[in-house]
């Protein structure tokens, strides 16, 4: 079981870097053991996609380095789910590459996806294939909701984790900071219609209309399409206090342009779907200024106790680790520590071992306390609040100095 103590050692340990999908640190004799990496490398979201799964990369090679495993090498196997095509995830991409993971024996888990989007269409297929995965930043409910058990988990046991809460608690917590905090009385919502954002702005409606707030519209955005003059003029003309959007970058980049030229006085806030460098290199600065983002998790990417890792992190990579760099990072180390628990077992290292040691998995992460309840969702809920602030002083597109984080969000 790793510490918070020990997994700053490991994150120190490593030296030298290597390609995604190479061991590192691997003796001859070793077993390999392949892990998936789904992540959106192609689109809105790609450079995200990359932060994030940085932090698997880190987590492998640390373990491979300092031997974590003694006798096997973890050995993280890349596939985009992204496509030209969609311009951002694309699910179809995201079912083909679940097929590709149930059909390599020796994968015994997977890390990701990024997109609840692709996180829906995958889930069926690795459940028959009995291949757990744990996701770092995509948070519909409906995934590991066991209403939902027979479309997501046809097989029966959970295989979908998280080290992140889910959207039940980020939307309807923001509507509670925009109450309580902004003192927002009216409020017109938007989803750019993929099953992230339709969850968030569901869950944020719910919460929203519960406490009081009083919902002036809601209109659906099409991701492809180049102009929202349309319903922007609409929402203008209806003055709200705020404006709240579920869902990514290839909306969210355009939405926060043209708000700004259309209704730059609204407050303007969305889930963590808005909180990413894609958004600021893409719309970049005076429109993305003041925007309010969530995250599904602690904000802990600039603790000083992270300081040697965001270090190392900078440089091999060239940026800056963001909170779902640490989500991904310590949902590979869960991987890890399920492997270390097969083994100590003595059982062998395969899918269903490994996904039952993952279920009962508990350690001390960068991120704090990992620890799974029966559905696979993660048993610590923490929304955290940022607002985009621009600090020209450092990288425009660089969330840790753009985004300041204000605090956690009321629980609902």
């Amino acid at each position: 079981m790793i510490t918070r103590r020990s997994a700053f050692k490991a994150a120190a340990g490593i030296a030298a870097a290597t390609a995604l999908g190479a061991p590192h640190g691997a003796l001859a004799a070793d077993k390999v053991i392949d892990v998936g990496g789904d992540f959106s490398f192609t689109g809105a979201d790609a450079e995200s996609a990359q932060r994030v799964a940085n932090g698997a990369i880190m987590a492998f090679d640390d373990a491979n380095k300092n031997h974590e495993v003694p006798g096997y090498t973890f050995n993280l196997i890349k596939f985009d789910d992204g496509t030209a095509t969609a311009g951002q995830y694309d699910p179809a991409q995201a079912a083909t590459n679940a097929r590709k993971m149930v059909s390599d024996t020796n994968m015994v888990a997977a890390v990701g996806p990024q997109m609840s989007g692709a996180g829906k269409a995958m889930a069926p297929i690795l459940s028959a294939g009995d291949l757990a995965i744990i996701t770092p930043s995509s948070t519909n409910p409906d995934i590991t909701d066991p209403k939902f058990a027979a479309q997501y988990r046809p097989a029966g046991k959970p295989i979908y984790f998280r080290t992140v809460a889910t959207d039940a608690y980020q939307g309807p917590n923001m509507a509670n900071y925009m109450k309580e905090t902004l003192h927002v009385k009216t409020v017109y919502i938007l989803d750019d219609s993929g099953a992230y954002g339709v969850g968030l702005a569901d869950a944020f409606q719910a919460q929203a209309t519960k406490i009081g707030l009083k919902v002036l519209g809601r209109d659906r955005l099409d991701p492809k399409a180049a102009d929202y003059s349309a319903v922007l003029t609409k929402i203008k003309s209806l003055n709200p206090d705020a404006l709240y959007f579920g869902g990514v970058g290839q909306a969210g980049v355009k939405l926060a342009k043209q708000s700004y030229d259309i209704i730059p006085k609204v407050i303007k806030a969305g889930g963590d779907g808005m909180q990413s460098a894609d958004l600021l290199s893409g719309a970049g600065f005076p429109a993305v200024e003041g925007w309010y983002a969530t995250i599904a998790a602690p904000h802990v990417s600039d603790d000083p106790q992270l300081a040697d890792f965001s270090k190392r992190y900078f440089a091999r990579f060239k940026m800056q680790p963001d909170d779902y760099t640490i989500t991904n990072y310590d949902g590979a180390w869960a991987i890890i520590n399920a492997v270390k628990a097969v083994i100590k077992a003595g059982k062998p290292v395969n899918r269903s071992n490994v996904r039952d040691a993952l279920q009962n998995v508990s350690f001390t992460s960068l991120q704090g306390p990992i620890a799974f309840d029966a559905n696979g969702d993660l048993k610590n809920k923490v929304i955290s609040v940022f607002q985009i602030r621009k600090d020209a002083s450092k990288p425009l597109n660089d969330p840790n100095a753009q985004y300041k984080y204000i605090g956690v969000a009321p629980q609902a």
